[in-house]
């Protein structure tokens, strides 16, 4: 009888996820572990059944219908079944709303990020909606516009799907998405009324009810102070377009579900948020939601490859034996999970401290570290799921390479973690930014030093490891800083990329600490296996008019 290879089963996420539930016991306390955990158990279970429903119809993508059947335009996107599910166990599983009920007080984030991880590998990133929605409703609070905090925001927040909006964030146009300063969209005061007109180049989730978007008001100086933060509802009380065109779908490389379209904004009314200047700050709230969003999607996505792999292995026979007894294979699954771990300890450091200051008891040392944590911890974790994606799909062989098996959108949607929300590039500056406003290294130094300072003599090497990146990459910024912006710019990448990887390797020491103490050795093991990778980036000798030649031929 000819022989079939079976496939790849994910399983229950959060039952086979002991790095998880280790977590959730050593950080979140009495009461509230228990109602985590038995919440976090339930959605386990219902991301299965998620995922089985992806499997079912792989091909099911949004649809743009620019024309009803008697020449109307009505550009209504048509979503995927997987879609529409997935739409209505967000709201009613509180996947945004958890973080603003408050039930579990500085775990509440933690409560609610938790679930995003959980579901981010079986909804086909339907987690960007909820990021920007999360990031809307923080963005309308922190702004103390009543009306508008009245009109949204229990509506971003609610459980009940029929009823629950989702944010847009409309940033992105014809002239870039990182520089939004040269934005070209004007809002125009037309008898009383603000209408904003231009074109949104990329506008992710374009079927939410709502957007949050830069414009510049008719005559407003350039630059951008001279932007404004707009609310636009994107349809009327008749369920009409307000004053918006659906140009196209875009044809993205991957989150193909995601209905990303570019918009053309025709006397679209718009609400200023916050005044009619300092549009970029003001919205600064949504991008610090929608960096963590991503970053801890970046580790759903990782979890779900090595899951994947690990089942395999377990059931793929070669030479002899399945490849899960093979040293060479075992030896590249630890590589993953060591990724996949640290990955996890940097994002939820983030939440941890996000919580910590939303329920008012974060430390003045932890509102320091959390402003500058937030960039580092985006581009650290979205080059971390490109790598662990590129080797989940090498670790099936060749049907990692056949789009039938679906182990291809793992790593098309893992590309757009280092892109969207800022490039690395783009967040390196912001760290060095941070730094030129008169922020300080100082806050890392003592995380990394409290994480590591009660280290066992088994973890000693591993905490030695970390400090000594974070100083060369302290010592480094401080003596580079005298040879001009250029060669500060030329190395901010391995700078970033070293803070962030030094961070990760502390915040792994101390949850082996942690777990040491309970009779769990596997975290250490873990600890040592990721402080052998490559955790000091930067490079003394990088010269900036030497990168130029050899960049540039």
């Amino acid at each position: 009888m000819a022989f079939h290879q079976d496939p790849p089963t994910l399983k229950d996420p959060f039952e086979n996820d002991s790095f998880l539930r280790g977590y959730l016991s050593r950080h979140v306390a009495g009461d509230a572990h228990r109602a985590i955990a038995d919440d976090l158990r339930e959605v386990g279970a219902i991301a299965s059944e998620l995922y089985a429903l992806k499997q079912a119809d792989p091909k099911d993508e949004p649809r743009l219908v620019s024309w009803d059947a008697w020449g109307h335009r009505i550009d209504r996107i048509e979503l995927s079944a997987l879609w529409k599910k997935a739409k209505r166990v967000a709201a009613e599983r509180g996947v945004v709303g958890t973080a603003y009920e408050r039930k579990n007080g500085e775990y509440s984030r933690i409560h609610q990020f938790a679930l995003a991880y959980l579901l981010e590998g079986t909804w086909d990133v339907y987690s960007c909606p909820l990021a920007m929605t999360d990031g809307a409703a923080k963005t309308l609070i922190a702004s103390k516009n009543q009306a508008l905090v009245e009109r949204a925001v229990p509506r971003l927040t609610s459980r009940n799907a029929d009823d629950a909006w989702t944010s847009g964030q409309w940033m992105t146009e014809r002239t870039g998405g990182s520089d939004v300063a040269i934005s070209e969209t004007v809002a125009r005061e037309e008898n009383g009324v603000h209408k904003l007109y231009g074109t949104k180049w990329f506008t992710s989730a374009t079927t939410s009810e709502m957007a949050l978007t830069l414009g510049r008001p008719e005559g407003g100086t350039p630059g951008g102070s001279g932007l404004a933060l707009f609310y636009v509802e994107t349809r009327d009380t008749k369920g009409l377009l307000n004053g918006i065109q659906i140009n196209r779908l875009k044809d993205k490389l991957g989150t193909r579900n995601v209905p990303t379209a570019e918009l053309t904004l025709d006397g679209a009314i718009a609400t200023p948020v916050m005044g009619l200047r300092d549009g970029i700050k003001n919205i600064t709230p949504m991008l610090g939601i929608t960096r963590t969003w991503n970053a801890v999607c970046a580790a759903g996505g990782m979890r779900k490859g090595l899951l994947l792999a690990r089942d395999y292995a377990s059931k793929r026979t070669a030479f002899g034996s399945t490849i899960d007894q093979k040293p060479l294979h075992t030896d590249t699954l630890a590589w993953m999970a060591a990724e996949t771990d640290a990955a996890f300890c940097l994002a939820f450091r983030a939440v941890e401290l996000l919580g910590r200051e939303e329920a008012g008891v974060a430390s003045e040392t932890e509102r320091a570290l959390s402003r500058i944590l937030t960039p580092i911890v985006k581009l650290t974790t979205g080059k971390q799921a490109v790598a662990v994606a590129s080797e989940t799909l090498e670790a099936f062989g060749g049907a990692g390479y056949v789009e039938d098996t679906g182990l291809p959108q793992l790593l098309r949607d893992a590309q757009v973690l280092p892109i969207w929300e800022g490039t690395t590039n783009v967040l390196s500056l912001d760290v060095l930014r941070v730094l030129a406003r008169g922020g300080s290294l100082d806050p890392i130094r003592t995380e990394i030093a409290r994480a590591t300072e009660a280290a066992p003599a088994s973890l000693a090497e591993a905490a030695k490891a970390a400090r000594a990146a974070f100083d060369h990459a302290e010592s480094w910024a401080i003596s580079t800083l005298s040879k001009g912006p250029a060669a500060l710019e030329a190395g901010a990448r391995r700078f970033a990329l070293t803070l962030g990887r030094s961070l990760s390797l502390a915040l792994l020491v101390h949850e082996a600490t942690l777990a040491e103490r309970a009779g769990d050795a596997r975290v250490a093991a873990v600890a040592r296996r990721f402080a052998r990778t490559a955790i000091d980036l930067v490079d003394e000798g990088v010269a900036e008019d030497e990168s130029r030649l050899v960049a540039l031929g």
